[in-house]
């Protein structure tokens, strides 16, 4: 458990980023003992891989004793917890890939290279008469510096999709 014995923690002093040292040179487990004020702390902790989080809970900050006044209560920690659900959720596997929310609006989304302006049969593609824009259902950006210099196999209207049997 990475923690500052600080009551409450300064958040400059919390260094969060320690449990990324940790984590890598011990290659276990690290959780985060977290006496700042608030919530914010606990969350980035887990945002940045604690796998357990300690906090002091009161019913009431105004109680009498040392650790009420550096609690969370019953609210913050109901929020604190709805939080790091939420972050575990959004931190994903890892793997660059579209999810599934956002393929639907791939073609929507995505861009494609079009012509710029009209662009007659034999005429080289150039910066000045292929730029991109969306949808996403013709050649890929990717291809951006492919497609320069090859010869229009046909004439072209300005935002035309550039069709190329090169790419098909």
């Amino acid at each position: 458990m990475h923690c500052n014995t600080e009551y409450p923690t300064p958040f400059e002093d919390a260094n969060l980023k320690a449990i990324i040292t940790i984590k890598n040179n011990l290659n276990i487990n690290v959780g985060y003992s977290d006496h700042t004020l608030g919530i914010e702390a606990s969350l980035a902790a887990v945002a940045l891989g604690a796998k357990i989080i300690e906090k002091h809970f009161t019913l009431d900050r105004k109680l009498l004793g040392p650790d009420h006044k550096a609690s969370i209560e019953p609210l913050e920690l109901k929020n604190l917890v709805n939080g790091i659900r939420n972050i575990e959720k959004a931190l994903g596997n890892g793997i660059k890939t579209p999810s599934k929310s956002e393929k639907k609006n791939i073609l929507i989304a995505r861009k494609s290279i079009v012509a710029n302006c009209t662009i007659k049969k034999g005429v080289f593609f150039d910066h000045n008469n292929i730029t991109i824009k969306r949808p996403g259902s013709g050649i890929s950006p990717i291809f951006y510096d492919k497609v320069l210099g090859l010869k229009s196999d046909r004439d072209y209207i300005e935002d035309e999709l550039i069709i190329l049997k090169k790419f098909s």
